[in-house]
């Protein structure tokens, strides 16, 4: 338990301090945050907000982490996927910064990246850390034997995990704080309910991260995430699900996140097929936006949503997990 907290202060602790420094060193770079003409017009005065974030948040998670941690595969699976997604997210970054291509990297490119990095993940589950090919319904107390369906699982789970995080991640603090929410809820899963202290390690040392950068992300952001921190995040998220089996429960624990990917699922199909919008804008925090919703009324209560969803998917492990 001790090295959980360190771990989780330290993390927090490194974002505090080093910001400042890294948010300087964007703004000479003049690495800020482009905004679509098409999104809310609130979000103009955004323009110009040093992004790349992301790179802070790994810096102060990794750190502890790579210190404190028993090298378990679990941890280590969940780490290199966090990591490699967050490498993904950078590029995507780099190249609508620096290349000033606005859709950052080709989504062929992301697709063959995100397959190898489930891969990678689905070869350390199930060669290193021993886990079964079964998906585990813990609704009804059930699995189900995936045999070599169990890689394309295990692509579903990060793929979406990415995209919905990053899907989220529009509004200042609302990504990392519902990431911090999530990961708790895992904290919990991992230590109390199976005693996993490496990955409850690793667990904690994101909710460092995450709520040390929220210090300079909350209304008003003074930085962003950019993709480097959302996929980063996603990934390290999605990992976390396939090596505590919650990958069904995960649509609960990230509820939030579910949501928020949906409204553009409807938002997409509903216009294709009737050329009709269900929602104002996509993602839905848009859309309460255009309802004259202040920024911050969104954030909180879509925190709070979060909040019940994890502690509704912790609740539902704690009574079956074995």
């Amino acid at each position: 338990m001790g090295e959980v907290l360190i771990g989780g202060t330290a993390a927090l602790l490194i974002c505090v301090f080093l910001s400042p420094r890294f948010i300087s060193f964007l703004r000479v770079r003049e690495f800020g945050q482009h905004i679509r003409e098409e999104g809310p017009a609130g979000h103009h005065s955004k323009a110009g907000t040093p992004t790349m974030g992301g790179v802070i948040i790994m810096l102060a998670f990794s750190l502890p982490f790579l210190i404190l941690s028993d090298y378990d595969w679990r941890s280590v699976g969940v780490y290199a996927t966090a990591v490699l997604c967050a490498l993904v997210g950078f590029a995507d970054d780099y190249t609508k910064l620096v290349k000033r291509r606005s859709l950052g990297l080709r989504g062929r490119t992301k697709l063959g990246v995100t397959i190898a990095i489930s891969l990678l993940l689905w070869w350390v589950a199930t060669q290193e850390a021993g886990l079964a090919p079964t998906l585990r319904l813990r609704y009804v107390d059930a699995q189900i034997d995936l045999g070599v369906f169990y890689p394309v699982l295990i692509y579903l789970v990060v793929a979406g995990t990415t995209n919905a995080v990053n899907l989220t991640d529009g509004l200042d603090g609302l990504a990392a704080g519902c990431a911090a929410i999530v990961l708790l809820a895992y904290i919990g899963i991992t230590f109390v309910t199976t005693g996993q202290e490496d990955l409850a390690l690793l667990c904690a040392c994101l909710v460092g991260a995450c709520i040390g950068f929220l210090w300079f992300n909350a209304f008003p952001a003074t930085i962003f995430m950019g993709d480097t921190g959302s996929l980063g995040l996603g990934g390290a998220i999605a990992g976390i699900a396939v090596m505590t089996k919650t990958e069904m429960l995960l649509i609960l624990l990230g509820g939030i996140f579910v949501i928020e990917a949906l409204s553009v699922l409807i938002q997409v199909f509903s216009f294709q097929a009737f050329r009709k919008r269900v929602f104002l804008m996509a993602p839905i925090h848009h859309h309460f936006e255009l309802l004259a919703w202040s920024e911050t009324k969104i954030i909180l209560r879509f925190w709070i949503i979060a909040a019940v969803c994890s502690a509704i998917g912790f609740t539902i492990y704690q009574q079956t997990f074995a």
